[in-house]
């Protein structure tokens, strides 16, 4: 897919050596077709691995993309370079008077707080109301869809007793969603959590719909209103190493932390992860611009409602 974005971006390098086809704003200007406008809300610590992540899924697409960066301006990241925030990334203020196609939200490292008591909160809930008017669909990962249900339609997140770690398999639902399109009978996602949402709370709700679930991991996927809301509990964007990284750092740190299960060839941290969730991932994000954003957005911006 044509992706345009800014070519200082530290995402390019990478992207460019995995052969992800980005272009300039100027060649960009030259197609006769409106690119569809995506903004992601980028909540975690260290952006610009995040920006890599989801670029590289959001390219599997003959779409053209115009992307822009979001970032909370009432809480400042100490992790990611204040230039790189100013250089790459709007405030809600600087985006609030426009339309967007589609828009992803990220995960955040808070789960273990109440919502009301993150620093964010307010701001947060003020763009998930701004979206419902502004964005064609929303796309809510991991701690962000547990905060979207919890804000839209009081869905109450619950405290595991172990974290949520490893590599699992899903079923999906609703065969002919096109959602689903490709997919596999069983697939597999990356979880990194210690909270849940329960399929008993879904289903109890008649404005969602529960659509892939894990006998290991829980509930994976909701829809709400017909497609303009997908909430995903895991982390289908992450790259092969993530979890070892994080399975390391909190080894390092001396934290309380379990390998990550099934993630790992044959079980042994010493060797490589196996990569089982990668063709999922990127039918996912294909089939959400497709069929949820692509077909369903307005050529005129103005008109989403």
């Amino acid at each position: 897919m044509p992706l345009n974005i800014p070519f200082t971006l530290p995402a390019v390098d990478t992207l460019r050596k995995e052969n992800i086809f980005v272009m300039d704003s100027e060649r960009a200007s030259t197609q006769e077709i409106r690119p569809l406008k995506i903004l992601i809300l980028n909540l975690m610590p260290i952006k610009i691995t995040t920006e890599t992540d989801l670029i590289r899924l959001l390219s599997n697409s003959p779409l053209q993309i115009e992307i822009d960066f979001m970032h909370m301006e009432s809480h400042t990241s100490k992790n990611t370079p204040i230039e790189h925030l100013m250089t790459f990334y709007k405030t809600f203020d600087e985006v609030q008077q426009s339309n967007y196609d589609g828009m992803i939200i990220t995960g955040a490292p808070v789960e273990l707080m109440e919502f009301e008591e993150v620093n964010y909160w307010p701001e947060l809930t003020k763009i998930f109301d701004w979206a419902r008017n502004h964005v064609t669909s929303t796309f809510f990962i991991c701690w962000a869809a547990q905060a979207g249900l919890h804000h839209y339609y009081g869905i109450q997140k619950h405290l595991l007793d172990t974290k949520m770690f490893g590599v699992f398999e899903h079923v999906k639902f609703d065969h002919l969603n096109p959602i689903f399109r490709g997919f596999d009978d069983v697939f597999y996602v990356p979880h990194s959590r210690h909270t849940e949402v329960r399929a008993e709370d879904i289903l109890k709700n008649p404005e969602l719909t529960l659509l892939s679930e894990s006998a290991e991991s829980g509930v994976y996927m909701v829809m709400g209103r017909n497609g303009r809301e997908f909430f995903i509990t895991g982390h289908s964007e992450y790259s092969p190493n993530t979890l070892d990284t994080e399975y390391k750092r909190d080894l390092d740190k001396g934290l309380l932390i379990n390998m990550p299960q099934n993630y790992y060839l044959n079980n042994d941290p010493t060797n490589p992860p196996l990569v089982r969730w990668r063709s999922h991932a990127n039918l996912l994000f294909t089939n959400w611009l497709n069929y949820f954003v692509y077909q369903e957005t307005p050529y005129d911006l103005t008109a989403i409602h």
